[in-house]
């Protein structure tokens, strides 16, 4: 029994520790970016190319005083940050690495996903409702409003995918992927999926829970300290497990190549399936950090206005025309 505690504490670590770390460094490279793109220097100094920055400001936020306000209700203001934190990393549970490497290959990763994400959206109306701050009340209320919306055209996506599959296990949505990734015959999914997925993490041009002008920072606007870094670590983690999850669902996961366009060259370089993994979703990263750097932010009725009237109705269509072409396609054979 205590092997079989160790065993899988063990698994724990080798998912979470890479998490801490991706999310760590993914912070320095959204600085680096935004930078670069803003034509200054970014962080240069803690480290070489200031590679030691996000272990400095680790250790600022965790030596930082943790000021529990005397008008909150101090032990669901506690409870809030560590549950955010807790469901972003149990997400990775059931993400595949590779063919072989995954902590829990379980039949219906998808609804596992669908459930813990929804769960999310509690600890932030916890840690609005809790500061007993009108900001951090209507900032929890605006973040958890997007993030149910924004659910919905994702889980229609989501099930336009299955429906090409017929599993829910994350794996063989991508072993089915080896013909032609689901990028091309689902393009306009992907889009909005993408999308949509700015949306669920609070990111720019949809960060209206943070609207300085006039939320100060949105939720979290009465942490200090490590409960701050929690949502912070959260928030990224979140940020890289959407561009992963965007990835095993639309570009192949661990595959390198479309099969038939790239017969010879898979033959001929063998590249290992986690680095695949890890450069397709750092092309992803990229790509949300240079949506921060290029868009404004929306306003609020833009951003649940895109959702009902644009990508519902669009997302609702593109999922009975796959089944029309599903069903077509069935008859014909």
């Amino acid at each position: 029994m205590l092997l079989i505690i160790l065993e899988n504490l063990i698994n724990i670590l080798i998912i979470v520790v890479p998490v801490l770390i991706a999310v760590a460094y993914v912070t320095l490279a959204e600085r680096k970016i935004l930078g670069s793109i803003q034509l200054r220097k970014g962080p240069n100094v803690v480290g070489l190319y200031g590679l030691l920055q996000p272990l400095g400001d680790g250790l600022k936020l965790f030596a930082k005083e943790a000021i529990l306000p005397s008008h909150a209700n101090i032990s669901i203001f506690i409870l809030g940050p560590i549950l955010s934190f807790a469901l972003a990393l149990i997400l990775w549970v059931v993400l595949p690495y590779s063919n072989d490497i995954v902590l829990s290959d379980i039949n219906i990763g998808v609804l596992y996903i669908f459930g813990v994400s929804s769960i999310s959206v509690y600890a932030i109306l916890m840690s609005g409702w809790s500061s007993n701050s009108k900001y951090a009340y209507f900032g929890a209320i605006r973040a958890a409003a997007q993030m149910i919306s924004y659910e919905v055209s994702i889980g229609l996506i989501i099930i336009s995918v299955l429906l090409c599959v017929g599993n829910l296990n994350i794996r063989e949505i991508v072993m089915a992927q080896k013909e032609i990734w689901y990028i091309f015959p689902l393009l306009p999914a992907a889009i909005m999926f993408a999308v949509s997925s700015l949306a669920e993490t609070n990111r720019t041009p949809f960060d209206l829970t943070e609207g300085e002008s006039e939320l100060v920072s949105g939720f979290n606007v009465e942490y200090s300290g490590m409960a701050f870094a929690l949502f912070f670590l959260a928030e990224y983690s979140n940020i890289i497990f959407m561009s992963l999850l965007f990835v095993l669902l639309f570009l192949g996961g661990w595959l390198p190549f479309p099969l038939p366009l790239f017969n010879n060259f898979n033959d001929i370089i063998i590249i290992n399936p986690s680095l695949v993994l890890a450069f397709k979703t750092s092309l992803l990263i990229f790509w949300f950090i240079w949506v921060r750097g290029s868009f404004p932010r929306m306003r609020y009725d833009q951003l649940m206005a895109l959702l009902w009237k644009s990508y519902l109705p669009l997302s609702l269509g593109w999922l009975i025309f796959t089944v029309s072409v599903i069903l077509a396609s069935g008859s014909l054979l």
